[in-house]
């Protein structure tokens, strides 16, 4: 069972590799804003309370994503998985990684994917064009989740450091030179 971590600022393409990555290596895809973007579509009750956050361009709270990542890895236990945007802050890596403890699995690799501010904002906008999503739309609103990522995401990489389970790329350029790095890292992982 192979579980990895993509990990980056908002734009930097996880989503995307994610997916290419998920089918790869026949894993699970599970991305937290998806599954949180969904509810709020469907009008559930943890789509309503987490509607004001992600408008904002804040983090959900992390009992809320953590028992939504339980939940998930109740049923996609058996194969491994490809979290995307999981865990976002350190009180999330540390009853994560006991989570998957308790289930006989760990974290494989968490991999960064390093692309410059300016960079993510353009590719935000431009995603926010088709997306319809209202935190894709707003340069302020972007500029705010960048910075939230920084204050509060960012040190989640230093957790996985001290485990030896770190490793960063760089995000720029095609889809495929960026998969290949990608899969390069999680090869020599394995």
């Amino acid at each position: 069972m192979l579980n990895i971590i993509l990990f980056g600022a908002p734009g930097c393409g996880k989503g995307t590799q994610a997916q290419r990555l998920a089918e790869h290596y026949d894993l699970y895809h599970i991305s937290t804003g998806e599954v949180i973007r969904s509810e709020i579509a469907r009008g559930t009750e943890l789509g309503r309370s987490m509607e004001g956050y992600i408008s904002r361009g804040e983090l959900a709270p992390d009992s809320i994503v953590v028992e939504m990542v339980r939940d998930y890895m109740r049923t996609h236990a058996d194969k491994g998985c490809i979290f995307d945007g999981f865990p976002r802050t350190t009180a999330q890596a540390e009853i994560f990684d006991t989570m998957l403890e308790e289930i006989g699995s760990k974290v494989d690799v968490m991999i960064f994917m390093d692309v410059p501010e300016e960079e993510l904002v353009k590719r935000i906008l431009l995603r926010g064009k088709d997306s319809g999503r209202k935190d894709d739309a707003s340069e302020d609103v972007i500029r705010n989740r960048i910075e939230v990522y920084r204050q509060q995401t960012a040190i989640v990489a230093d957790h996985y450091t001290k485990q030896q389970k770190y490793s960063e790329i760089n995000g720029l350029g095609t889809m495929d030179e960026v998969f290949e790095r990608l899969c390069k890292v999680i090869d020599e992982k394995r």
